[in-house]
């Protein structure tokens, strides 16, 4: 099962605010021993947005989809998520009733009158409409929930929506993989091994790249190239990724075959 993230929003595009997203869900899924398989960034947009949305609802992917589910006239997702579904929105009774219990709790820290009619008070519930069948994600920050989507069978994916705010995003999106997807955790995840390689070009590293694939299924060969290291200069991280017991035997076959070119090698690094 892959995991993906899309992140929505202009002020992200734009430079005003840096997504924090990624790094953060790598560190939830890595925790885990899950990894990040895909990102997609998309502005308030909402032909693109729904265009993702189709794509990610399409995938089968467990996907986290961060930002644009409030009600103000930039937040798009909840009705792209229903357009992408073809289903219409719905008011969701569970997150309708989180809503009023907030702001009867707002009033009266205020000290004010809880007024449920009142104009500003009813647009609130718009953030309770969500796509005819969706579940809730419930949101420890302020009761706010977001809400989900189970893909068809037998894909068993999901896409799941949380606000754009990292102090409330992070929390829910840690219940979704505690609640919803305790069965995929992996005691030990997915493990680098590399070693620094100097003096030598890509090119003539390729042949031998392409045959540590060949022999070892399911492992990944990569090559980080480096101009201006303080330390070693012009080199190549080169290195292998995947399952643990995989790799060991995929970064044997490696370094043998880097001895054989008589490549000059540097520190090696396990990740």
């Amino acid at each position: 099962m892959a995991f993906g993230l899309l992140i929505v929003g202009d002020e992200i595009l734009s430079g005003k605010r840096a997504d924090k997203h990624v790094p953060k869900v790598i560190e939830l899924l890595a925790a885990r021993g899950l990894p990040l398989a895909w990102v997609r960034y998309v502005g308030d947009d909402p032909v693109r947005i729904t265009a993702d949305l189709r794509d990610a609802f399409a995938s089968g992917d467990i996907v986290f989809s961060c930002g644009g589910i409030g009600a103000t006239p930039d937040d798009h997702t909840r009705q792209c998520a229903a357009r992408a579904l073809g289903v219409p929105l719905e008011l969701h009774p569970v997150a309708r009733d989180l809503i009023i219990e907030r702001m009867r709790e707002v009033a009266a820290e205020k000290g004010v009158v809880f007024e449920p009619e009142r104009a500003d008070n009813l647009h609130r519930l718009n953030m309770a409409m969500f796509p005819l069948g969706a579940g809730i994600i419930p949101n420890p920050y302020n009761k706010i929930a977001g809400f989900f989507v189970r893909t068809p069978a037998p894909s068993a994916g999901a896409v799941y929506f949380v606000p754009g705010f990292p102090v409330m995003a992070w929390p829910m999106i840690e219940w979704v993989l505690d609640q919803h997807c305790a069965h995929l955790h992996r005691a030990q995840g997915e493990r680098e091994q590399s070693v620094i390689v100097m003096g030598a070009m890509e090119a003539s590293l390729t042949p031998l790249m392409e045959l540590v694939e060949a022999r070892h299924p399911g492992v990944k060969v990569f090559s980080l190239p480096s101009v201006e290291h303080p330390q070693w200069g012009a080199h190549i991280e080169l290195g292998v990724k995947g399952d643990a017991v995989a790799v060991a035997s995929a970064y044997a076959t490696l370094m043998q075959g880097l001895r054989d070119k008589s490549v000059q090698m540097g520190p090696e690094l396990v990740r």
